[in-house]
C-alpha cells in the first residue's frame, strides 16, 4: 500500500493551504508528500515545443518553491511535473497514492460554488480518498465529522474519520441523517409522530451496528452519536462548520435511504465547510 500523499500544485494560496495541510498530516503519519504541477491546455499544435518547455520550467520552480517552505518539517517531499489534461494527470497520479489533496478557491459562505465541475471529476474518478482544502483559515476548531449510513462505503468514510480523529485527539461526530417523504411543493404533509420514532430508532440502530468495530478500535476516542432530520448536506456542512475536518463516502444507500449518494458528496463539496475527505 502507499504512503505517499500527492497533492496538486496550481499556485496561489489555496494551493499553499493544500500543501501546509498534507505535510502536517505527514509529520505525524510518516507518510511522504509528493507535489504534482499539471502543464495543460491547447497540446498538440505545430511549434509548441518551446512553449510547454517554458511551462515546465516554470511549474518547476513553482514546485521547488513550495517544497522549499516545508524543508525543514522532517517530511520527504518530492516533485513531479507533468503535461497533459490535468483532471486525467491527477486521476491517474491518485492510482498509486494513499491520499490525494487538492486545494480549492471557496472562500466561505457567498463566495460561490468551491470546486467547479474539474475538482468534482477528480473527486469522483479518484482511486484513493481525496482532501479538497478550503482556502479560508479555519481557525481554533475541533471534531472530526462523518457522514453514516450502513453501507459499505459508509463504513469506509468511518474507518478513515475515526483513524483521523484519534490521530488528532478530537472527538469524533458520527452523524445519520434521514430525510422525510419528498411530496409536490406547497402541498400540506404532516408526518406522524409513529414515523418519526421509527426512522429516528432505524438511524440509531444503524449508528450502533456502523460503530461497534470503531469503538473496540478505539476505545478511548469519544464518540458523539448524532441523528437528524432533513437533508444530509446540509447537515453534515452545518456540523462541519465548527470541525477540523468532515469525512463522507461518494456514494451508497444503507438501511437509511437517500444518504451518501454521490450527489451528497458533490453537494457537500460545492459548500465547503471544513477540510473535507470523500472516501470510496
Amino acid at each position: 500500500m502507499s504512503s505517499t500523499i500527492v497533492v496538486g500544485v496550481t499556485g496561489g494560496s489555496a494551493t499553499s493551504r493544500a500543501a501546509d495541510w498534507a505535510v502536517a498530516r505527514a509529520v505525524v503519519t510518516g507518510q511522504s508528500v509528493q507535489l504534482l504541477g499539471v502543464v495543460g491546455g491547447a497540446i498538440g499544435a505545430v511549434g509548441e515545443g518551446p512553449i510547454i518547455e517554458s511551462a515546465m520550467a516554470a511549474t518547476q520552480e513553482l514546485l521547488d518553491a513550495e517544497a522549499a517552505r516545508h524543508a525543514g518539517s522532517g517530511v520527504s517531499i518530492s516533485t513531479r511535473v507533468a503535461v497533459g489534461d490535468p483532471v486525467a494527470a491527477l486521476i491517474g497520479a491518485s492510482k498509486d497514492a494513499a491520499l490525494l489533496v487538492l486545494g480549492s478557491d471557496y472562500r466561505g459562505e457567498g463566495s460561490g460554488p468551491a470546486r467547479g465541475s474539474h475538482g468534482i471529476r477528480i473527486v469522483a474518478a479518484s482511486s484513493c480518498p481525496v482532501a479538497v482544502v478550503p482556502d479560508m483559515d479555519l481557525g481554533d476548531r475541533h471534531s472530526v465529522v462523518v457522514g453514516v449510513d450502513g453501507s459499505p462505503v459508509s463504513d469506509a468514510a468511518i474507518a478513515f474519520a475515526a483513524a483521523e480523529a484519534d490521530r488528532l485527539g478530537e472527538p469524533l461526530i458520527a452523524v445519520c441523517v434521514w430525510t422525510p417523504v419528498a411530496s409536490p411543493r406547497h402541498s400540506p404533509m404532516v408526518f406522524p409522530e409513529q414515523y418519526r420514532a421509527s426512522m429516528n430508532e432505524l438511524s440509531r440502530e444503524t449508528l450502533a451496528v456502523a460503530l461497534e468495530s470503531v469503538r473496540e478500535q478505539y476505545p478511548n476516542l469519544e464518540i458523539d452519536e448524532r441523528v437528524a432530520e432533513g437533508y444530509p448536506s446540509t447537515i453534515i456542512n452545518h456540523l462541519a462548520s465548527e470541525a477540523r475536518l468532515a469525512v463522507v463516502g461518494s456514494r451508497g444507500r444503507g438501511a437509511v435511504r437517500r444518504f451518501l449518494l454521490g450527489s451528497i458528496s458533490h453537494e457537500v463539496l460545492q459548500r465547503l465547510a471544513t477540510v473535507t475527505a470523500v472516501v470510496r
